[in-house]
């Protein structure tokens, strides 16, 4: 099925691909730092095009030359913090139009600054108790679709998620201990349990309302305070273009202040989260740049460069492209699918995908359909120019090209009938970087298709897969507090044993050896797996 237009929650889901496609392999030998355009290449790391968006992983954006410009200049003079703070607050509040902004070690560090200024205050006996979860308010009130993996920066100050599904359940959940109200901004935040409909109950009860708007487009006057919120949160290094490791705060003075206090320099939990005056004057000089940016010129441009790489790539016959709309502010910026029958061109969105990561130069894109798991024949890749720079999309135009016009000439993978029947129960010994986990499988097989359940030390979830000859493919998912933890299993197979390789996504890899239980074979007792 075709991936879907990544967002910055989809980077967890992402991360398995990544590390599929080898993005974290095949470095070059490394030698002497050389400082200059070559920097990486001289220790060894190939850079990439981005043709993917604002994602952490492959470095979020480039800043702007203002940007780089600030941070070099504020290197060079010493600063009292505090006093730095509240003058780029006062003059953050002027160009965003919000009451008060602070400057953060990026956006989930804003989180969690935020997090504690709603549960300590400014109240430094509360401060040094926070993750303790001691404070006498520490509750967190979330509507369900906001829930997501950042929600760690959060739950990390101490704090404890009290989800809600309908406005009832919403209006039940305040008690003394509620601290704050946290919504993710996005498509959810327009329904039953909106931020518009949720602020003015919250605001009944006095407890601030936060909204993490990462990567979306700051708009001022604020759309988010304007809704009733009292605190947002944005990332630095994303559509702002400032410094990848800055975060920005925005709302309510005393809030803000507070947050301040509760981040570095000042010896609080948010002691770890530093961001230096490099990172705040860049951050100030990219908010600067932001209101005066010509945004329409930049649609513009984006639009120029999937117009070069649609009239390259559909000079491949049977090739077509559509321009895809955003709709909502993150990552917000048209993307183009450039489509194709897999099997009439004989090959595969992941293999044209895989081609162009590993090529030269490197090109990283928003994503592909069509593979080895779910068929070839409607293939695609997806261009996502948000984050491309002048010159890109010439070179994206003309690898893509090549790579569509003259496949590798890998043949389409056709399953082999299984060589083994896995129905049944198996222990599993997990082998990570560092220590080993013990886990359990049960697998019900029909023909090639596999499901089944896959339980963990504390946390269980349902897989599916398939068995290939002696082959086996199989991924699972499973779920704790706000985020995911997928896994990837891929192995050979004998009736007794598998053997292989586990992709943990942006947690990396874990080498796997599952052995049938002796009461888990086919026609025998199959005994249920303890779940929790």
């Amino acid at each position: 099925m075709l991936s879907k237009f990544f967002s910055r929650r989809d980077l967890f889901q992402s991360g398995s691909l990544l590390a599929a496609l080898g993005i974290f392999r095949g470095r070059l030998s490394a030698g002497a730092l050389k400082i200059g355009p070559d920097i990486f290449e001289s220790i060894g790391v190939r850079p990439l095009i981005n043709c993917k968006g604002t994602y952490t992983i492959i470095s979020g954006s480039q800043s702007l030359p203002e940007v780089k410009a600030a941070m070099e200049a504020a290197s060079r003079h010493y600063v009292h913090l505090d006093e730095l703070m509240d003058a780029v607050g006062k003059r953050l509040a002027e160009l965003t139009q919000a009451e008060w902004g602070m400057v953060s070690n990026g956006c989930a560090a804003a989180l969690a600054h935020a997090t504690a200024a709603c549960m300590a205050g400014a109240d430094p006996e509360k401060m040094q108790r926070l993750s303790l979860a001691a404070a006498p308010r520490n509750e967190v009130i979330a509507p369900a679709y906001s829930r997501n993996v950042y929600d760690h920066a959060v739950r990390g100050a101490g704090a404890r998620f009290v989800d809600v599904h309908t406005i009832e359940e919403y209006r039940r959940a305040f008690n003394d201990r509620t601290a704050m109200v946290m919504v993710l901004a996005g498509p959810g935040d327009r329904g039953e349990l909106g931020l518009q409909v949720l602020a003015p109950i919250a605001r009944e009860h006095g407890v601030p309302v936060l909204v993490d708007a990462a990567a979306e487009r700051l708009k001022v006057p604020n759309i988010h305070l304007a809704a009733g919120a009292d605190l947002v949160a944005y990332s630095g290094g994303k559509c702002l273009r400032g410094p990848q490791a800055a975060g920005l705060l925005l709302g309510r003075k005393d809030l803000i202040k507070a947050a301040w206090l509760n981040s570095a320099p000042h010896h609080a939990f948010g002691r770890p989260m530093k961001a230096c005056k490099e990172e705040i004057m860049g951050m100030l000089a990219a908010v600067e740049m932001w209101v005066k940016r010509d945004h329409d010129a930049e649609w513009k441009q984006w639009e120029s460069w999937l117009d070069t790489i649609s009239n390259s790539v559909t000079r491949v016959s049977g090739v077509s492209t559509k321009v895809i709309q955003p709709d909502s502010l993150s990552n917000n910026s048209p993307q183009l699918r450039i489509s194709w029958d897999g099997e009439a061109l004989g090959l595969s969105g992941e293999d044209a995908e895989k081609a162009l990561l590993n090529g030269q130069p490197r090109i990283i894109l928003g994503g592909s359909s069509g593979g080895r798991r779910n068929g070839v024949k409607h293939s695609s890749l997806t261009i996502m120019p948000y984050m491309m720079m002048p010159g890109d999309a010439g070179i994206a135009a003309r690898r893509i090209h090549e790579v569509l016009a003259h496949p590798a000439g890998t043949p389409v993978h056709k399953p082999s009938p299984p060589a083994v029947n896995l129905t049944g129960q198996w222990d599993v010994e997990m082998e990570y970087v560092v220590g080993k986990a013990h886990h359990h499988l049960v697998f019900e097989q029909h023909e090639g298709e596999l499901a089944g359940t896959h339980q963990g030390e504390f946390l269980h979830g349902d897989l599916r897969g398939a068995v290939d000859g002696a082959e086996v493919w199989f991924r699972s998912s499973h779920k704790y507090e706000g985020t995911r933890i997928g896994y990837e299993f891929l192995g050979q197979a004998t009736e007794d044993t598998i053997t292989g390789e586990a992709s943990l996504g942006e947690y990396g890899t874990a080498r796997f050896t599952a052995r049938r239980h002796r009461y888990g074979r086919p026609g025998g007792v199959v005994r249920p797996v303890k779940t929790v």
